[in-house]
């Protein structure tokens, strides 16, 4: 049961989707923000930039961001044709070091992890370590938005004390449902 009242049954709504039927008037914003960072033209595939959501959500331990964006990559490495979406994530969360995933990725995916810690654990050398793997200024400055944001989403989430599907299985419609429709209420 979420600490406050959020006038929906939470099991149909859970994790953020119950906090923003509850004030969409705040959802909207933070919709639009999912929706540019996440799924808007870039370099940088839907799939990977859903891993990086997925990563941070992981490191903050927050099961619902961290289930829902793992099923959002999967999907979104499914949509582009990529068959083994689920042990990427599944091994990019395990240990990034022996992951299946470009060296590009692995870079900003540390780059990622260090905002998780603190903004000012970005250094000059994970920044050139990116770089030197191709990473380009617009790659390198959405992950540092989109780790700085799920650190956001997942304190809103958790700091709510929103309900969270346990079982894996049952985050598959939503993201379905994001790769379809994005990130609209």
């Amino acid at each position: 049961m979420a600490y406050i009242d959020l006038g929906v049954d939470e099991k149909n709504f859970p994790g953020i989707t119950g906090p923003m039927r509850y004030r969409p008037e705040t959802a909207k914003p933070l919709n639009e923000l999912a929706e540019v960072l996440l799924r808007a033209p870039n370099s940088l595939p839907a799939a990977e930039r859903e891993l990086i959501a997925a990563y941070v959500s992981g490191l903050n331990e927050c099961h619902f961001c961290c289930s829902s964006h793992s099923a959002f990559a999967v999907a979104q490495y499914a949509a582009a044709d990529v068959a083994d979406g689920t042990s990427i994530v599944a091994r990019v969360r395990a240990d990034l070091d022996s992951a299946p995933v470009p060296a590009k990725t692995k870079a900003l995916l540390r780059i990622a992890g260090a905002v998780q810690q603190s903004g000012r654990a970005v250094t000059p050398e994970l920044i050139a370590a990116a770089r030197d793997e191709g990473a380009t200024d617009i790659e390198l400055h959405d992950t540092v938005l989109i780790a700085a944001a799920f650190c956001m989403y997942n304190r809103y989430v958790d700091g709510l004390g929103t309900f969270a599907p346990e079982a894996a299985e049952e985050y598959a419609p939503m993201a379905q449902r994001i790769v379809e429709q994005g990130y609209g209420i």
